[in-house]
C-alpha cells in the first residue's frame, strides 16, 4: 500500500547530479524531501581536488545545454546567474592528430566548415551536411525522447501514429541498424575530421562503432547551445544545487548510505539506512547506479525482472591523472583531445577485448586557459583522461597503472607536444577503473553508466518510472535519458516530474 507525500517525504538515494536534480524539482513541486547520500559531500563524481595549490575537476569538466539547468533555478522562481556564472568556450575542443595536425572545433559551423576547407579541402560541405542531419536527430530527440521516462520505441511514439507519413519520416531519419561511425564516414572522408566528429559519442562512454546512429545529433545540441565552464570548476553546479535545494526545505543527509528500499504489497514504503535506521517515505527515486541499485537495495524477484527484460552492458572506465605542472603549454585550449593512431584499434582494445588500447586518446582540460586561479602562476593544473574497459575478474590496476601511465604520458609527449611534461610536473594524483569503482560506487568501475552499444537500442537506458515497483523512480547517468551531466541532471528532472503527476492526487501540490 502507498503513503501519501501529505504525511511522508520523498526519498532520493545519491546526491549526485541527477539527486540534486530531482531533489530540487520535487521540493519545487511542494513535496518535502530528504536526500541520502553516502560519502561526506554531494556532487558525486562532480567532486574537486585540491593540493599544492592546484584545483582540478575530479570527474566531469564540460557543461552542455546550459538550459537544462537552468530550467532547474527558474522553475523555483530563481536565477541561475545568481548561483552560478557559467564562461563560453570557443573554440570548443582543439585536436591533436598522429600526423602532427591540430584542429580546432568552432561553435559556429559556417566557421566551422571554412576552417575545414583549409584544413582538408572540401571537407566544408561535408560538415555542414552533417550538421544539418544532427540537427534533424536533435529536434526528434527533443520532440519524442527527453522530458519523459523513456525506456525504448514504444514509449517514443504512439503505435499509432507511427506510419503517418510525419512520423514515419522521424523514424527513418532517425538510421535505424546504423552506427554514429557509419554515418560520420558518409559525410567526413577524412579521417582526422570523422575521428574528431566520432568523439562526441565519448560524452556516453561508448563505441561510434557499437552506437546506433541518433547519437549524431549529440553534435547539434553542443553548437546550438555551446560548451560552458563555470567559475570555480565543474564542482560549482552542484554547490549551486545544493543550495537551492537547501532553499527549497530539502533535508541532505551526507555520510548516510542506503541499504535496502523497504517495500509493501508492490509499493515502496521507505529506506532502511546503513546504520539500521527505518525511514518511512511515499516514494523513492534512486540516483545509485540502475544495476547495482536492483542488485544491491531491492528483492531479488524486483532484480530478476529488471534483468530479465534486458542485459546492460556498463560503459567504459578510465585512467584519469591530475597533473600540476609548473608551467602551462601556450599551445593548449581549455578542452583537448590528443587522439589515437588508429581508432578502430583503439576502440576494438576497449570495447571488444576488454584490454587497455595501446595507443589510446588523452582527452585534456587545461582550466587556467579560464580560469587563472586553478594553478599557481604560471602553472597548470592539466586533467587527463583516457578511457579503459570497465573493470574485468582479472584486472589488477595497482600492478598495470605504473604500466600505463607511461603511454599516456608518452603519447603527451610525441602526438600532444609536450616533450618535458614530466620535467614540468610538481604535483600528481590519478584514479584507476578500481579506485572509481570503489570511490562512485559505480558498475564495473563505468564511468557513464551503461553502454550506449545496440544499433536498434542502444540509446535506451532504463526508464525512470519503474514497470515492477510502485514509487521507485530512477535517476543518473544510468537511467534515461544517459550520461553526461546534461542528461543526468534531465533524469532526475524527469523522475521528479513523473513521480509528481503519479503521486499529485494524493498530494498536498496536486
Amino acid at each position: 500500500m502507498k503513503l501519501s507525500t501529505k504525511t511522508h517525504p520523498v526519498g532520493v538515494i545519491g546526491g549526485g547530479l541527477g539527486g540534486l536534480a530531482a531533489a530540487c524539482s520535487l521540493a519545487t513541486r511542494g513535496h518535502r524531501v530528504i536526500v541520502f547520500e553516502r560519502n561526506t559531500w554531494v556532487g558525486g563524481k562532480a567532486a574537486e581536488l585540491k593540493a599544492g595549490g592546484f584545483r582540478f575537476d575530479m570527474g566531469p569538466t564540460i557543461v552542455t545545454l546550459p538550459s537544462v539547468l537552468r530550467r532547474l533555478f527558474s522553475e523555483a522562481g530563481r536565477q541561475m546567474d545568481d548561483y552560478l556564472e557559467l564562461i563560453r568556450l570557443d573554440p570548443q575542443w582543439r585536436c591533436f592528430f598522429e600526423d602532427g595536425s591540430t584542429l580546432d572545433l568552432d561553435q559556429s559551423p559556417a566557421t566551422m566548415a571554412e576552417r575545414l576547407d583549409q584544413f582538408s579541402p572540401g571537407s566544408g560541405r561535408g560538415y555542414l551536411d552533417f550538421m544539418e542531419f544532427s540537427r534533424r536527430l536533435d529536434d526528434i530527440s527533443r520532440r519524442f525522447f527527453f522530458d519523459k521516462p523513456i525506456s525504448g520505441l514504444r514509449d517514443m511514439f504512439d503505435v499509432r501514429a507511427t506510419f503517418k507519413p510525419a512520423v514515419l519520416g522521424d523514424v527513418m531519419a532517425m538510421r535505424p541498424g546504423r552506427t554514429v561511425a557509419g554515418m560520420v564516414r558518409s559525410f567526413h572522408p577524412d579521417a582526422r575530421v570523422a575521428q574528431m566528429m566520432d568523439h562526441f559519442t565519448q560524452y556516453v562512454g561508448s563505441s561510434p562503432y557499437g552506437s546506433p546512429a541518433i547519437l549524431c545529433g549529440i553534435a547539434h545540441m553542443q553548437t546550438d547551445e555551446g560548451v560552458w565552464y563555470p567559475k570555480g570548476g565543474t564542482r560549482a553546479v552542484p554547490t549551486a544545487l545544493a543550495r537551492l535545494a537547501s532553499e527549497l526545505g530539502v533535508e541532505i543527509r551526507t555520510a548516510t548510505g542506503v541499504a535496502q528500499i523497504l517495500t509493501r504489497g508492490g509499493s515502496v514504503v521507505g529506506v532502511r539506512t546503513a546504520a539500521g535506521e527505518e525511514i518511512s517515505l511515499a516514494a523513492v527515486v534512486s540516483n545509485s547506479d540502475s544495476v547495482r541499485t536492483h542488485r544491491e537495495l531491492l528483492d531479488t524477484d524486483l532484480q530478476r525482472r529488471f534483468e530479465r527484460r534486458r542485459r546492460y552492458e556498463p560503459s567504459c572506465s578510465g585512467v584519469v591523472l591530475y597533473l600540476g605542472l609548473s608551467r602551462r603549454y601556450e599551445h593548449l585550449a581549455h578542452h583537448g583531445f590528443v587522439f589515437s593512431r588508429d581508432p578502430q584499434e583503439e576502440f576494438d582494445f576497449i570495447y571488444h577485448r576488454g584490454k587497455p588500447a595501446p595507443d589510446p586518446t588523452c582527452y585534456l582540460a587545461a582550466t587556467s586557459c579560464s580560469e587563472a586561479g586553478t594553478a599557481p602562476d604560471g602553472g597548470e593544473a592539466l586533467y587527463v583522461l583516457v578511457h579503459t574497459p570497465h573493470l574485468r575478474p582479472h584486472h589488477d590496476w595497482s600492478a598495470m597503472f605504473p604500466e600505463y601511465r607511461q603511454v599516456i604520458l608518452e603519447k603527451l609527449k610525441s602526438a600532444g607536444k609536450m616533450p618535458d611534461i614530466e620535467k614540468r610536473i610538481v604535483f600528481e594524483h590519478h584514479l584507476t577503473p578500481q579506485d572509481i569503482e570503489q570511490r562512485y560506487h559505480t558498475l564495473n568501475g563505468a564511468i557513464y553508466g551503461l553502454a550506449s552499444h545496440g544499433r536498434f537500442l542502444g540509446a535506451f537506458k532504463p526508464g525512470n518510472r519503474s514497470p515492477d515497483l510502485d514509487g521507485f523512480y530512477l535517476a543518473g547517468g544510468s537511467a534515461h535519458p544517459g550520461p553526461g551531466m546534461p542528461m543526468a541532471l534531465m533524469s532526475g528532472w524527469i523522475a521528479a516530474d513523473t513521480l509528481h503527476r503519479d503521486l499529485a492526487p494524493a498530494s498536498p501540490a496536486g
